[in-house]
């Protein structure tokens, strides 16, 4: 019996190809389309998730603003850790990791540059649950300049030779021998803390470069301190605990903490190991992919239903012979099964079909393999079960018809299934309006953030930067670095040189920070974080930048007096407006005087998503191994691009001949802040024109059902007078009607997810009137465009071939 249903159910997908392919291409493509995107959101929320990650948190510090605190630092204090330990007995473990980017290690006078990771203490191995696969745990870490690397890192420096008790040289000042202590698995780039080497944190206090912080305690938060709690403590009761415990050297700050897990895609805080994800837009790329497969389901069920009216006279014969209302169901099953299957086969294939070219685009290696096993369990139980519900609709309709009215062809749908299709064909122009509407937003915030003027000119700006590697006295490397700044503004390409401690686009990392500063008026501010950075004079000339008052600090200061540079911001935090009377006054910070020689007007340092912060811009106080290069006319083109950055590098190279050398242009590196934003428009926009098409499918279903069923009425009134162009009316004013209804709903739906996408930006776009109208009229043209050729179909019939049984 079985194999016979089977053999129907084929027999009737071949003798109706069109109804097959359109059902097999909707189902397969938004299938595919939820599972790629399944995967990348389930990647996203994969995060820093290990045995007993939910035990584990990040502390931070809250600094006050006002009278109320708010997440301040992602950074703590080297005692945070000890401390709150020894306070708390909820708390197991802690782990401090004082994070390093692009640090250079030397083995055999070769150079190995731009590897990622921390100093950590011993106990790094027992909160993040991660073992060693040659070595001692408890051990590897415990030892000063002792280090623990990843396998790929060992096979980059030691080849096929054994690692352990070797030893490599580090640069920082001094190039001290660390001894490798033990190997571990390479870690996942699903972490928000990239992890290639450990280094033993008590190497701080025998490390030269840190002899001036090795008594520090509450004044310098370079450390990411991580707690894991007892099985049986309340996290909640835990978290009120620390906040509520005071530091007496903090008196405007505390301690705070949040899930290890919800670091990446819920936390933005100043400090960050690295540019955390945006749980807005996973939550919108999850919307995105239940629509894309309910319009698929949404369909099937509109097709199915379309189609069930042809085989009306088929289904009153085989009542007649004798089939059971049990009997067609389990028909209707079959031909959905087999459909269904046919669609998941090809959604599967395209699924790794696009998958490299999906994972290019994202910059992720997504797979299956990557997935837990409960949340494949839970994908593919969303996508059986509404194949499952998808199918039965259909199923029970095509059953439920009467034998005498089905051979008579005079089957008539009710008018509450009539209102359930309207419903169907509405929800899915709300869905498609509203993408159509997120498009269109998302698409203006991106040309928003990269066409707003920032305040600085970053065009054919290079920053030069590397580690210095030789090990000479901090006059003689500086002497040097003026030497590069002269030799570099020989170049022929080159328009003017300036040494920086950072520049707009970095992040918060580069940029200095400290509490207490005293205003002109001698009020003090002790409360909030101060962000300053060092430049020479050029650098204002050669960003463009201008200024509201006063001018850049002299090249050479004068004797007892230290000048800097406010941005507008500061100057109104300070509450004042007259910025020419300010030039010449003297703040207080740093333990110093120092003189505002200017004020210069607001620029975007961190991008348009974040806020302006008051800046002080002052001379260069740290030894900084950043250059930024300003090219001239002669390297306007590629080719010309090309051999200044070979000059620039051999320049390097002649002054430096240890050292590592990089560079970069600003301008790219600043539209760098905006790529995954950039994504998500992208991904938006695909999916978004993927849910049209597959919703278009489904009105498409629709109007052939519809049109089937008034066969007879278009004929009486084309035999009464009426026109093609009437019917025509007569047959698209519904979907106007449905169209217009959708409409309505969709702008208050679209209008708040999208506000609450713009919460991320803190600068954002206006979502005009004319993107709603915009998005409808769209709507309102696909779904005509799609209908127009079945409604014409119909209404050219003749009459006397739609009456003829009458």
């Amino acid at each position: 019996m079985h194999l016979l249903y089977f053999k129907i159910a084929i027999r009737h997908l071949f003798k109706n190809k069109m109804y097959a392919f359109i059902n097999i291409f909707g189902l397969s493509v938004g299938v595919a389309s939820f599972l790629l995107i399944m995967l990348y959101v389930n990647y996203e929320r994969s995060y820093d998730t290990f045995k007993d990650s939910d035990r584990v948190y990040r502390v931070y510090m809250d600094y006050t603003e006002g009278d109320r605190f708010v997440p301040g630092d992602a950074q703590t204090y080297i005692v945070s850790g000890p401390t709150l330990q020894a306070e708390f007995p909820e708390i197991l473990q802690f782990v401090r990791m004082r994070h390093g980017t692009g640090v250079v290690f030397m083995r055999d006078n070769q150079v190995f540059k731009d590897n990622t990771g921390a100093m950590a203490d011993p106990s790094y191995f027992e909160v993040f649950n991660r073992s060693l696969t040659r070595g001692d745990e408890a051990t590897a870490l415990s030892e000063p300049f002792s280090i623990v690397l990843t396998k790929s890192l060992a096979g980059k420096i030691f080849g096929d030779t054994d690692p352990m008790g070797k030893t490599l040289q580090i640069y920082g000042g001094s190039k001290p021998l660390l001894t490798v202590t033990g190997i571990m698995e390479d870690i996942g780039e699903n972490t928000h803390i990239k992890t290639s080497y450990l280094m033993s944190l008590s190497s701080f206090y025998k490390w030269e470069i840190f002899r001036q912080q090795w008594d520090v305690t509450w004044n310098q938060n370079n450390y990411f301190t991580y707690i894991k709690l007892d099985e049986n403590a309340d996290p909640a009761s835990v978290k009120e605990k620390i906040m509520g415990y005071k530091v007496e050297a903090l008196p405007y700050e505390r301690h705070n903490m949040e899930p290890i897990e919800d670091i990446h895609l819920y936390s933005n805080k100043p400090y960050e190991a690295e540019a955390n994800g945006n749980a807005n837009s996973v939550r919108f790329l999850t919307i995105i992919a239940f629509i894309t497969i309910l319009l698929s389901w949404l369909n099937y069920i509109n097709l199915s239903t379309t189609k069930s009216l042809e085989r009306a006279k088929e289904i009153g014969i085989r009542k007649v012979a004798g089939a059971k209302r049990t009997q067609l169901v389990l028909q209707s099953l079959f031909e959905s099964a087999v459909l269904n299957l046919a669609a998941m086969g090809i959604a599967l294939g395209l699924t790794y079909l696009f998958l490299p070219a999906f994972n290019g685009f994202v910059g992720h290696e997504l797979s299956f393999q990557l997935m837990q096993s409960g949340d494949l369990l839970i994908m593919g139980g969303i996508l059986l079960l509404g194949t499952v519900l998808a199918a039965l609709y259909p199923a029970f309709v095509l059953s439920s018809y009467k034998p005498s009215k089905a051979l008579k062809g005079k089957i008539r749908v009710s008018s509450s299934g009539l209102n359930i299709r309207k419903a169907l064909i509405v929800g899915q122009f709300l869905a498609t309006i509203s993408l159509l509407v997120g498009t269109f937003v998302a698409n203006k915030q991106i040309r928003f953030i990269r066409n707003q003027p920032i305040g600085a000119n970053l065009n054919n700006l290079v920053a030069l930067n590397g580690q210095i590697l030789e090990t000479a006295s901090d006059s003689i490397i500086q002497l040097k670095r003026e030497t590069l700044k002269s030799e570099l503004l020989k170049n022929p390409f080159v328009n003017g040189v300036s040494m920086v401690e950072t520049y707009p686009g970095e992040d918060e990392i580069n940029l200095s920070s400290s509490v207490g500063i005293t205003f002109p008026n001698g009020v003090t501010d002790d409360k909030r974080i101060w962000y300053n950075y060092g430049v020479d004079h050029v650098y204002f000339d050669l960003l463009e930048m201008e200024f509201a008052a006063g001018e850049p600090f002299r090249p050479a200061q004068p004797e007892g007096i230290k000048q800097v540079v406010i941005n507008e911001r500061f100057a109104r935090h300070m509450g004042i407006t007259d910025f020419e009377g300010l030039v010449g006054k003297n703040l207080e910070f740093f333990g110093d005087n120092w003189e505002v020689s200017g004020v210069l007007k607001d620029y975007h340092h961190l991008g348009l998503k974040k806020a302006i912060e008051p800046l002080l811009i002052r001379p260069i106080l740290r030894n900084t191994n950043t250059l930024l290069v300003k090219l001239n006319q002669e390297a306007s083109s590629l080719k010309a691009t090309d051999e200044a950055l070979k000059q620039f590098r051999e320049t390097w190279y002649e002054v430096f001949p240890e050292s590592s050398f990089d560079f970069s242009f600003l301008d790219k590196q600043f539209e760098a802040q905006y790529q995954e934003d950039v994504k998500f428009n992208t991904a938006f926009m695909i999916f978004t024109v993927l849910a049209i098409v597959i919703a278009s499918l489904g009105l498409f279903g629709l109007t052939s059902y519809s049109c089937l069923q008034r066969r007879k009425e278009i004929g009486v009134r084309k035999v009464n007078g009426a026109s093609t162009t009437q019917v025509l009316q007569l047959l698209n004013r519904d979907l106007v009607r449905w169209v217009g209804i959708a409409f309505l709903l969709s702008i208050p739906l679209s209008w708040y997810a999208m506000s609450k996408w713009l919460e991320s930006f803190a600068y954002k776009t206006e979502m005009n009137w004319w993107i709603f109208g915009l998005s409808g009229l769209m709507a309102l043209t696909i779904a005509l465009a799609t209908v127009s050729w079945q409604s014409f179909k119909t209404a050219s019939l003749n009459p006397a071939e739609t009456l003829r049984d009458e």
